[in-house]
């Protein structure tokens, strides 16, 4: 058994994490001296014409620091002499460390920590002096090392954009525009992103795309790539008034309804009140919104319009809009909470927002792009199912509902799917 002895002058001087890496070391160490032994004893028969050992060791490799969670571990790797060689290739036989490779400076774990790190805020330049004390040592960390992360994830962005969706389904979806400053070029960059409800009730990230938020062709543009690589019409799109969306709908996907995101349409309801009317008329407009169904949501409009209609009749335009703010009431009850908001896309890009102000914003579009995509892949894993999950099936099947309650017999819904 492996222990680590602590000799009595060094007592004083060892700190915790010291300790845990002179541990680390020496069991690291004595795992590589076992694989070379377990490598030799499988070939200590082989030998060549004159009886000597065709595979033996050959002394240790100069010593590296190997960065891992434990922090920067000093090892001498043994060495291993394989005089085999192919019959076949005539290639020379080598020995490989499935432990430590030899290319091996950080472990993957510390491989793994250093793109979120530089995701959720951490600048290039922060990594040496922030982990140094951590890791014991500055090897890997360089600003340099975690830019070049950056061609990877445009690799995997490109991958994405050319996925098949033939075998998704997308229900429900958002879509939002999203501005952030790019910051070797003057114009700001706007990514166009989708995000769907499958039909298990699972969020996914559709797309993720350069372009203009309020242009309809930019938009069109987006959807109709969409729908060359298979994705059928969601049932519900939800947005933003201002978006250029509504009409590439209309025309890429016209069975698909509309629903206006409440979170901006009460904003901009209010931008057109002065301030001392603000509070009654939040109230008035939460009242059409968390309206228990339809009618309540339509008498609410006229009451909201009487009394604000003869001073501030612009405001009041905003919200006659009834038919695009309250389609989410033609769908089951439990869905009603997420239909109302694109709070799915919004809440996710403050994190792209942080990265961007502590880095100054990327350095191209193309870059902004791809840091923008792993940051909603990684919120990703952490979005959780809508409500009543198992109704997203029957909406897609086309039941039909009342005050948010299904109104078609369960055998009937049954033959729609069919």
């Amino acid at each position: 058994m492996l222990s680590v002895v602590i000799p009595e002058q060094m007592a004083g001087e060892l700190d915790l994490d010291q300790l845990v890496r002179e541990g680390a070391r020496r069991m690291l160490a004595a795992a590589l001296e076992a694989e070379v032994d377990d490598y030799l004893a499988a070939r200590a028969a082989e030998r060549d014409e004159h009886g000597r050992r065709l595979v033996v060791r050959n002394g240790h490799a100069r010593q590296r620091h190997v960065t891992t969670a434990a922090g920067a571990v000093a090892v001498r790797a043994p060495r291993v002499d394989d005089r085999r060689s192919d019959p076949v290739t005539g290639q020379r036989a080598r020995f490989r460390s499935v432990i430590l490779p030899p290319w091996c400076r950080r472990s993957p774990k510390v491989a793994e920590v250093l793109p979120l790190l530089y995701l959720h805020g951490l600048s290039t330049g922060d990594f040496a002096p922030a982990l140094e004390a951590f890791f014991g040592s500055s090897a890997g960390l360089s600003a340099a090392a975690v830019g070049r992360l950056l061609t990877s994830w445009q690799a995997d962005y490109e991958v994405f954009c050319r996925r098949d969706l033939a075998d998704r389904d997308y229900v429900y979806v958002w879509a939002d525009g999203v501005h952030f400053r790019v910051r070797l070029e003057q114009a700001r960059l706007c990514c166009l992103v989708i995000v769907g409800v499958r039909a298990d009730g699972t969020k996914e990230l559709v797309a993720v795309a350069d372009g203009e938020r309020e242009s309809t062709d930019s938009w069109a543009e987006l959807l109709r790539d969409l729908r060359r690589r298979g994705m059928r019409a969601p049932v519900v799109a939800v947005g933003d008034g201002a978006l250029g969306l509504w009409a590439a709908l209309r025309d890429v996907f016209p069975t698909t309804r509309h629903q206006r995101d409440w979170v901006h349409k009460l904003a901009n309801v209010l931008g057109c009140l002065p301030a001392a009317v603000q509070a009654g008329a939040r109230k008035a407009l939460t009242e059409i919104r968390d309206a228990p169904d339809r009618d309540h949501a339509v008498r609410a409009i006229e009451v909201f319009a009487r009394d604000y209609g003869v001073k501030w009749p612009k405001a009041v335009a905003k919200i006659t809009d009834a038919e695009e703010l309250l389609t989410f009431f033609d769908f089951p009850a439990e869905h009603w909470l997420h239909l109302k908001t694109s709070n799915p896309i919004e809440s996710t890009f403050a994190t792209v927002r942080l990265r961007t102000r502590v880095t100054k914003g990327p350095g191209s579009k193309a870059a902004g792009l791809a840091m923008a995509f792993k940051l909603l892949e990684a919120a990703q894993d952490r979005w959780r199912a809508v409500n009543g999950p198992h109704l997203v099936a029957l909406v897609r099947a086309g039941a039909r509902f009342d005050k948010g309650v299904m109104i078609e017999r369960p055998d009937d819904v049954a033959e729609v799917a069919a």
